[in-house]
């Protein structure tokens, strides 16, 4: 397809967080294709991962009380019309539900692809009035009308079609790509001495994502106080957000020692729990650890959990809708009924989930004992580190991204 076809990426911010990630992935690689403007909705969250490309705020506000938050949905679609026949788009693509409304809603002759990000049904922000709107409303009536969905885990696609209504043949799956090779020269990085030092005390367990609910980190506090009952060993925090005080609070209720990064105290090995906050280079500090400790409650494609996989660090994740299973066993199908067990998979270990409350505590013991086993047996790790490093070759932006361009030609096209 030539060049002079006329792209929009749709984004409600370029803030922190995974789908920005995904779409300046995108961003970047499709300007070799096609002529590429970005959009958001306001800078008030800034530019975490700008591109070169050409970018363009629709300078509408979020929050403020209903009626507020009606009015700017209708800016957002008026202005967002706009600027699509102003660029003379031929396709929008649109990342996050709230874009993809905005999307749908100005569409005029220009096609229009939505990327969906993560799971609708398990979404546990998707709640309340607003809630019903979206899942009962909103989606089935909007969704049909893109000429294309891209989701980026197998497993949304029968949410997709079985509890809003979607139609099978709009929906496509191509999972995130990874770069593969600079992750890999980012991991290499070395630790300032007082960080070794951290790491050198014990082996560590790090974790990587938002302090936020759909991550789910407070019930690895009480697995790690646990751990500590049966050996030595450290649990480093990458990421910062709204649960901050909330989890640094529960690891103290635990009687662990907590290091905060925001409080700038001297980095010694004497605590037990590091919140090191968001890192520039977060690899460096994942390649060194013993294992990577994922208890989200819903995904969609991890980010964080491929890039630790790059890192060579095995893997320890629930089994949570969507993703996981489907990067660890992907020759297997999703089971039924929530996993109780361990099970020890072809790329790395999928756990039960954390967010069951009949059944938590019995969860818990079961993932302290699966972390003290896997401590213990430096051979099952080093094997892991491989086979999850290996696993991510799979996920390449060369292998990956082809897919993207073909479903924009073909989108084009018709």
């Amino acid at each position: 397809m030539p060049a002079s076809k006329k792209l929009l990426l749709l984004i409600p911010n370029l803030g922190f967080g995974g789908a920005q990630r995904v779409f300046h992935d995108h961003s970047v690689e499709l300007a070799n294709h096609y002529t590429v403007t970005e959009a958001v909705f306001n800078m008030d969250e800034g530019n975490i991962y700008p591109s070169e490309n050409k970018l363009v705020s629709l300078a509408v506000d979020g929050g403020g009380s209903a009626l507020d938050k009606v009015q700017n949905f209708a800016r957002r679609i008026a202005r967002l019309r706009n600027l699509k026949r102003e660029l003379k788009t031929d396709v929008c693509v649109s990342h996050l539900e709230g874009a993809d409304y905005v999307n749908l809603l100005s569409k005029g002759s220009e096609k229009v692809v939505l990327c969906i990000h993560g799971s609708k049904l398990h979404d546990g922000n998707i709640s309340g009035v607003v809630g019903w709107v979206r899942k009962k409303l909103l989606m089935p009536s909007l969704y049909n009308r893109a000429d294309r969905i891209i989701t980026v885990s197998r497993d949304i696609n029968p949410e997709l079609v079985e509890s809003f209504g979607v139609k099978p043949e709009k929906i496509q799956t191509i999972n995130n790509f990874f770069e593969v090779g600079q992750i890999e020269a980012k991991a290499r990085e070395p630790l300032l001495a007082a960080e070794q030092a951290v790491y050198s005390a014990a082996p560590v367990l790090v974790t990587s994502g938002r302090l936020a609910i759909q991550k789910n980190q407070a019930p690895l506090l009480d697995i790690f106080a646990e751990l500590l009952k049966r050996r030595p060993a450290k649990l480093v925090f990458l990421g910062d957000g709204e649960l901050r005080n909330d989890l640094t609070r529960r690891a103290r209720q635990l009687g662990l020692r907590v290091y905060e990064a925001w409080n700038e105290e001297a980095l010694t090995p004497d605590y037990d729990v590091y919140f090191l906050g968001t890192q520039k280079n977060p690899f460096k500090y994942i390649r060194p650890a013993s294992l990577f400790v994922f208890p989200s409650a819903w995904e969609g494609f991890p980010m964080a959990l491929g890039e630790a996989m790059i890192c060579g660090v095995p893997p320890v994740t629930t089994d949570c809708p969507t993703g996981p299973r489907e990067i660890l066993a992907p020759s297997t199908r999703t089971p039924r009924q929530p996993i109780r067990e361990a099970e020890t998979a072809e790329f790395g270990v999928l756990m039960p989930m954390l967010n069951q409350p009949a059944s938590l505590a019995a969860d818990q013991q079961v993932w302290a004992a699966t972390l003290d086993r896997l401590l213990g047996d430096a051979t099952e790790r080093e094997w892991l580190g491989k086979l999850a490093s290996r696993r991510m070759q799979d996920f390449s932006r060369e292998k990956i991204f082809q897919q993207w361009v073909a479903v924009l030609d073909d989108v084009l096209a018709k």
